[in-house]
């Protein structure tokens, strides 16, 4: 909960037609500081009152109870509050040392089941940085999620099925060797599906091949134990980069998993009569719904089955299973129409919850410039990225800080916690490129430098080696209001990176702040003996607790020293 309790008061007191839950939503953080401490918009209100919105501000200003505030005044369309500064930071700082990390904990959940389909490489592959978006998005809106009270369920849809799969078991079975892929497995066999589709350009006749050997696959017998094979060795490579990341799965069910459960959809849109045979293809017209909208296929002439059929059967295996109130699938933009395509789908078939599917889409890493394509070979692989990065980070705490204890671990925790961060502080629909060396400075918009803002403000409170009183503080400097006020949006920054399903709202909450502690840091002396000594090391310890708690919903770790 956060601290505008007065606020929230005062407006409730005057807009009797409005639910306290509808203030909450409409209150925001001022652009700056001189236009008052939190604002409540009134564009909204102009349909029902019949007034202008500005109008509608000076009214509300004029019956508005002041008390306990510094001033409350209509700029524009805003009625805008200047909090009590006094009053208000020892409450906000003294909330937020009584609950440490559940500081803007909310119970909005209900403790409802939010499925997130997230990560999801394919198997005989090494993870590229082409999965980092998906996999990290997919975990920050997991703790986001968390912590407005929902449980999230995160689900790794493995690529574990599917053509490619025959071309690769008859790359092996041509011109691979048991003994290379043992020695080196991901690598080894993502250089005969490589060289696969090289050959296949000189001769077609290997695509054949392939199909026919996924038709094995599909059948059982040895494909399918080489299949199985692939898939561990993937699982085993893949576990050791999600360490890295400190991320965990509640479900790794694939494509494969849902073979025998395709049928199901097929019975249904039957049942509804609205599946169509179109040149010999089985497709649903989706016109009806939207005439802009290409036919969904639901089975090739051949009567193979399609990625469509597949996410249909697991969008209603997740419903039946978790019973979830939104359904998120943390996947690239250009998939957009294929997931307006299955929610129209769902609602043709009848299902109602078809509304709470959310396609969570977000744009491309590039390198230099450049796309990567697995097919072609040039792809950066993402344990490549982390070892840089992991060594990026080493080289700068030798220059800083050479008598670190445990230099090696918080060199990774630092590294990993600049790739995720980097990644995340950019809103996700936003392509992007990626420089490293960038990405891991200390200094400018950067996790490290996030990570290190923290790393201070815990020196700092090891150096005064004081136990901090929360119920006595005194805190009036005019010097410490912007952190104040920052760490007072701190739960309202929680709820909103929800609604907007958007990480990157916490990522620049957290470099705010640092930029908000860093500037008061280097113009005032902290552990001076005096009698704000302890209300200014209590300023310093909440700072601390919501940067990590931060930090900690980006899935980027907060290392006690740098």
């Amino acid at each position: 909960m956060s601290n505008n309790q007065p606020v929230i008061a005062a407006l409730a007191a005057v807009l009797t037609d409005l639910s306290t839950d509808q203030i909450i939503e409409k209150l925001e953080a001022p652009k700056s500081s001189e236009l008052g401490d939190v604002a409540f918009p009134t564009f909204t209100l102009a349909k029902t009152l019949h007034k202008a919105p500005q109008q509608i501000a000076s009214d509300i200003v004029d019956k508005i109870d002041q008390n306990g505030f510094e001033k409350v005044v209509a700029t524009g369309p805003y009625v805008n509050f200047f909090l009590d500064k006094y009053a208000t930071s020892n409450q906000t700082i003294k909330t937020i040392i009584d609950l440490k990390g559940a500081y803007g904990d909310n119970a909005n959940g209900n403790g409802a089941n939010v499925t997130i389909d997230m990560s999801s490489p394919n198997i005989a592959k090494p993870m590229s940085m082409g999965h980092l978006r998906s996999t990290v998005i997919g975990n920050a809106l997991a703790n986001i999620t968390k912590k407005n009270g929902f449980n999230p369920v995160k689900i790794n849809h493995l690529g574990d099925w599917g053509t490619q799969f025959g071309k690769l078991i008859y790359a092996y079975k041509t011109w691979g060797s048991e003994a290379e892929v043992k020695a080196d497995p991901i690598a080894t066999l993502l250089r005969y599906y490589v060289e696969f589709h090289e050959k296949a350009k000189e001769d077609d006749s290997l695509n054949d091949q392939g199909r026919a050997w996924f038709k094995k696959l599909e059948d059982g017998e040895e494909a399918h134990q080489l299949w199985q094979w692939f898939r561990a060795e993937s699982l085993k490579e893949f576990t050791q980069i999600y360490d890295r990341l400190d991320i965990e799965f509640d479900s790794f069910n694939g494509e494969a998993f849902y073979n025998d459960k395709m049928d199901k959809v097929v019975d249904i849109l039957t049942e509804k009569d609205i599946l169509v045979k179109s040149q010999g293809a089985q497709i649903v017209d989706l016109s009806a719904i939207n005439p802009n909208l290409t036919p969904a296929m639901i089975k090739r002439s051949d009567g193979a089955t399609l990625y469509m059929t597949r996410d249909l059967a697991a969008a209603i295996y997740r419903k039946e299973t978790y019973d979830f109130a939104k359904s998120l699938y943390v996947v690239g933009g250009e998939q957009r129409e294929h997931f307006v395509q299955m929610k129209a789908v769902l609602s043709l078939m009848g299902f109602d919850w078809a509304d709470d599917v959310e396609h969570i889409a977000f744009g491309l890493i590039t390198f230099n410039g450049k796309k990567m394509s697995t097919r072609k070979g040039d792809v950066v692989l993402l344990k490549d990225v982390l070892d840089d990065a992991h060594e990026l980070a080493l080289k700068q705490i030798e220059e800083k800080n050479p008598e670190l204890q445990n230099k090696p671990l918080v060199a990774e925790q630092v590294g990993a916690g600049a790739v995720v961060f980097h990644d995340l502080m950019n809103d996700r629909t936003n392509n992007f490129d990626f420089n490293l060396e960038e990405v891991v400075r200390f200094e400018g918009d950067t996790g490290p430098y996030v990570q290190y803002t923290n790393a201070r403000a815990k020196s700092i409170l090891r150096k005064a080696n004081t136990e901090i009183d929360p119920t006595t503080l005194n805190l009036n400097d005019d010097s410490t209001w912007d952190i104040v006020t920052t760490l007072n949006h701190f739960p309202q920054t929680v709820e909103r990176a929800w609604q907007q399903r958007e990480a990157s709202i916490i990522a620049k909450y957290a470099l705010t702040l640092s930029r908000a502690f860093n500037k008061y840091y280097a113009n005032s002396k902290i552990l001076t003996a005096d009698d704000q000594l302890n209300a200014r090391l209590a300023l310093v310890q909440a700072v601390s607790i919501v940067l990590t708690e931060s930090l900690r919903l980006l899935g980027v770790k907060a290392p006690e020293e740098m």
